[in-house]
Order: C-alpha cells, then structure tokens, then sequence
C-alpha cells in the first residue's frame, strides 16, 4: 500500500480551516480524525502537556456522556479523543503518526488542521515537514481586515448577544488598536507566518491561497492537484459563519492602516491581491 500524503493545515482564526477541515473529512480519498484540531506540536513546544491532557480529559467525558445519550457520532469522537490523549502523554512523533495513519484503509491523505501551528517557530515547521517525504502544508489567507473583524466579533458572542454585540465587537477593536488582545493580532499576522514558513519549508510542500478563492471554489481544483487528490465539489455552505455586525468608520479606516503591511506582505508575496481586498483597501 503507497504510503498517503501527510497534511497539515495551518491558518489564522476564521480563514477558512473549518472549510478545509469539512471538506477534505468528506472526501473519499481523505482520512481525518473526528477531532479536528489535535494540537500536538503545539502543545510540545510550548511545554503545556499536563493543561492538555486536562482539556482532553474534560472532552472525553463529555463526548462521552453525548455517547450514552445516543449520540453515535460521539462514539468515534470518544476512540479518537482517548488515542490522542495517549499520544499526547508519550509526546513522541512516532505515536503521532501511528495515531494519522491508524485505520486509513486506501486513503490518499490523512491529515492535522490546527491553525495554531502557523505560530511555531521555523525549527519546529522542520521537524512537522520531516515527519515524511509526502508532508504537505496548507495556508489559507483571508482579507486581514475581515479576518480581524470576523475574529473579534467572534470574542464578543462569548459575553454579548443582539443589540449589545455591536457595540462590544468595536470596543475591542479599538481595544486591538490600542495594543490589545495580542493573540488576535498574532493569529493575523501574515508577515510573520510567511517568513518562517518560507524559512523552514521547501517550496514544494507549501500551498498558499486566498480564503476567498478557494473556500467559494464550486471545485478547489489547485488545492486538489497539490493534495494529490481527485478534484471534487465543494459544498457551498459558510463553516462558522460569523454573526453580522457595523464596524465603526473611523476605527476601521484605523485598523486599516494598521494592516497595511500585511496587505503589502501578501500583494509581494502572492503577486497580486483577490479583488475584494483591492475593494476593501479602496474605501480606506
């Protein structure tokens, strides 16, 4: 049996990596785990196995008790919790590729989409890109200024609803242009996760597109030939879709400016820029 290609997707918050996710799980030539984003390399390099292994503890028992209640996808959610637990607990990167490749069958693909490993540094990308001569990297950029806003709107449902999201969704933003909320900015920071995947990653493993592309593709044709699998139709449904809301005019033209390298950062890199952020850049 031909050894599959290993994927990792990688990304900043809401760019695409549930669509990704979603589509890649429902294609015929993919085995993805029920979990979505293992969090392995991340959770070494960072040193946070034991609060790990407490998170996964805390999904098990949940998923299981969804399980008991009749849930039967819960129950291969359960099998693949527990597997990730001990594989996390051994820490080794041995484990976690018995862990991808159990139970593939004739899978084309198997694959880790966690957005948070665009944050590693360029030695740990060397050593995930090392694993096998099939690993592939994906990245999926979204307008900076939407991806921003979808993101902080997104913080705001966890302690606003309604009338109330609005306003709080623009308190952090202006919060954000303040030298706020870090990890949002760094999730964003497209400059910064180009540099070190083009330091540590051969050119030829790296797919890098535009979240406004490929996730309205009817058929991510590119994504397909680079992932070595049968192109097929990609379900139009939004994965995650945020909850609308109006961005004040003189904080967005501010968070505008204050992207601006990243817009200049992908047009260099890329070669050009999907029309809807020229139209974005063009109101600013």
């Amino acid at each position: 049996m031909a050894q599959p290609l290993l994927l990792f997707g990688l990304g900043a918050t809401k760019a695409g990596s549930g669509w990704l996710y979603r589509y890649l799980r429902g294609h015929p030539e993919c085995r993805m785990k029920s979990v979505k984003e293992l969090h392995f390399f991340d959770t070494l390099q960072a040193g946070r196995r034991p609060r790990r292994l407490r998170k996964l503890d805390a999904a098990i028992s949940a998923e299981a008790r969804r399980a008991d209640g009749g849930q039967t996808r819960a129950l291969r959610r359960v099998s693949d919790l527990q597997e990730l637990a001990e594989v996390t607990h051994a820490a080794t990167d041995a484990a976690y590729l018995d862990y991808l490749m159990r139970g593939r069958g004739e899978a084309k693909l198997v694959g880790d989409i966690t957005p948070a490993y665009a944050l590693l540094p360029a030695d740990w990308l060397r050593r995930m890109q090392a694993l096998s001569p099939g690993t592939r990297f994906v990245y999926l950029m979204r307008d900076p200024l939407a991806r921003l806003w979808s993101n902080l709107r997104m913080v705001a449902r966890r302690d606003a609803e309604g009338a109330a999201l609005a306003p709080r969704a623009n308190r952090l933003m202006a919060e954000w242009l303040d030298g706020g909320h870090r990890d949002v900015a760094a999730r964003g920071d497209y400059a910064g996760v180009l540099s070190r995947l083009d330091a540590a990653l051969e050119p030829a493993r790296l797919f890098l597109g535009f979240f406004e592309e490929v996730v309205t593709a009817p058929v991510p044709d590119a994504l397909c030939r680079f992932l070595g699998l049968t192109p097929r139709p990609a379900a139009a449904t939004p994965v995650h879709e945020g909850v609308p809301a109006t961005l004040d005019p003189d904080l967005r033209a501010r968070a505008l400016a204050r992207l601006a390298p990243q817009y200049d950062t992908v047009a260099a890199r890329m070669g050009r820029l999907p029309a809807s952020w020229e139209a974005n850049l063009e109101r600013s």
